[in-house]
């Protein structure tokens, strides 16, 4: 399936479901859910911010959920864009969890990419999620 609203782009898998938010002009977002629970996300934000301190204030917001959190600073390169954000793995209910957040900024936005899924279910959806990411990213070259 493709996505198209609000200025993002991007592929997705037929069975998975799709919210959206536009949040009055501040930012747009779209999140994807996994049929097991995992997600996708991407939001734009207007450009001029510091993509590194949201980043950032993502990561304070999960270290304040979950107090067994480790965190690694990550860098990815897609499409030939450079993505920065962090690396997460916590406990939920007693199970093992894998979160990324990257950030990209354009001349005419800041993303932010984030996905998540318990670690059973991340070895079948990290490469949809990858997938994903990469189909944006690209799309933002043709937008």
């Amino acid at each position: 399936m493709r996505f198209s609203r609000f200025g993002l782009r991007f592929d997705y898998p037929d069975n998975w479901s799709v919210d959206t938010e536009d949040s009055e002009g501040r930012y747009a977002a779209a999140t994807v859910y996994a049929p097991d629970g995992g997600f996708w996300s991407v939001s734009g934000h207007a450009p001029g911010g510091d993509a590194a301190v949201l980043a950032e204030e993502i990561a304070r917001q999960m270290r304040q959920e979950y107090r067994d959190l480790d965190c690694e600073a990550a860098v990815d390169t897609v499409a030939g864009c450079t993505l920065r954000g962090f690396d997460f793995n916590f406990y939920c209910l007693d199970l093992t969890n894998t979160a990324q957040v990257r950030t990209l900024e354009t001349p005419t936005a800041i993303y932010l990419l984030h996905c998540q899924a318990e670690d059973r279910e991340w070895d079948h959806v990290s490469h949809v999620f990858a997938a994903m990411t990469a189909s944006f990213v690209s799309g933002l070259a043709t937008a």
